[in-house]
């Protein structure tokens, strides 16, 4: 018995040294060939930079940086660099979409074998401009900020379609038009659960079908996470990371995985943060079918 229990001991020793040299386990989630394709993208500084949430996490640790960008940061629609955003390179180009589907790691060796010889855009409209020390900063890089904090031009739009004319649609419908118009400030949260206000009967919600721990059911405001995903997916093709995000415990059918976005009672959320000197204007519209969510830099 001693000896079993002194097997054990040196046994748990020794995969407590493995997973300190080795990392975190979702470090290594990804295979070899797609953490090189990240990394061929990757730029540690930026990523610093642009993120202050992940920096406060992970300091100026290089590998842990790319390791948040392998694990999360790719999902979160974040930028790998100045120049590249993933996400936004697959939203981009149909051809590409047709090629890799949901294989984030093709997007990305596509985009340094090939992408950029073509003159493909790598970057996600409205990403984060990180400001550069004097003696290495471009015009290129200075007129790319001052162009998207002075036009106030759309920074991302995501449109999905829903059945009409069903209980299901009156909550997406009432949800659209509860963030249609929000404007938040510069350095300001958001809430979208706070902001389409308690799904009740009393605030104009219906019953309608809902996931419930994986499994379908129903229940009052069935639908309104149509209207979250789309705006987190609108998010992630402005390059805007969420401060709060959930995935549904089911695959939705009205997204490509990974950019749904889930809410439940008070305690599953959408949040942001206003990363931008500009006010950040949310437009949403849903009729007919057709739901468009848009952020628009005033």
């Amino acid at each position: 018995m001693r000896k079993r229990k002194w097997w054990t001991g040196i046994w748990t020793v020794l995969l407590c040294v493995m997973m300190v040299l080795t990392g975190p386990v979702g470090a290594s989630a990804a295979g070899k060939a797609d953490r090189s394709a990240y990394r061929s993208v990757f730029d540690a500084s930026y990523y610093y930079s642009a993120y202050p949430d992940v920096a406060a996490a992970c300091g100026k640790n290089n590998e842990a940086l790319f390791n948040h960008f392998v694990d999360y940061g790719v999902r979160e629609g974040r930028s790998a660099s100045a120049e590249f955003n993933p996400q936004a390179y697959r939203q981009r180009y149909e051809d590409l979409q047709e090629a890799f589907g949901n294989d984030m790691a093709a997007y990305c060796r596509h985009y340094v074998t090939c992408g950029k010889k073509e003159g493909r855009n790598g970057r996600a409209d409205g990403q984060p401009v990180v400001a550069a020390d004097s003696s290495s900063k471009t015009e290129e890089s200075t007129d790319t900020g001052n162009t998207q904090q002075a036009n106030g031009n759309v920074i991302g739009t995501c449109t999905t379609s829903y059945v009409a004319g069903i209980p299901r649609a009156n909550n997406v419908e009432l949800a659209a038009a509860r963030i249609n118009g929000v404007v938040v400030q510069p350095g300001q949260s958001f809430s979208f659960s706070a902001t389409i206000l308690p799904r009740s009967r009393a605030n104009g919600y219906v019953v309608a079908p809902i996931f419930v721990s994986g499994k379908k059911s129903t229940g009052v405001g069935g639908g309104v996470c149509q209207v979250s995903s789309t705006l987190y997916a609108t998010m992630v093709y402005a390059g805007l990371p969420a401060t709060e995000r959930h995935p549904h415990s089911l695959p939705v059918d009205y997204l490509p995985k990974g950019l749904d976005a889930t809410i439940a009672g008070n305690y599953l959320d959408l949040k942001f943060t206003n990363i931008y000197s500009q006010p950040l204007q949310i437009q949403a519209s849903a009729s007919n079918g057709t739901l468009t969510v848009s952020l628009v830099l005033q």
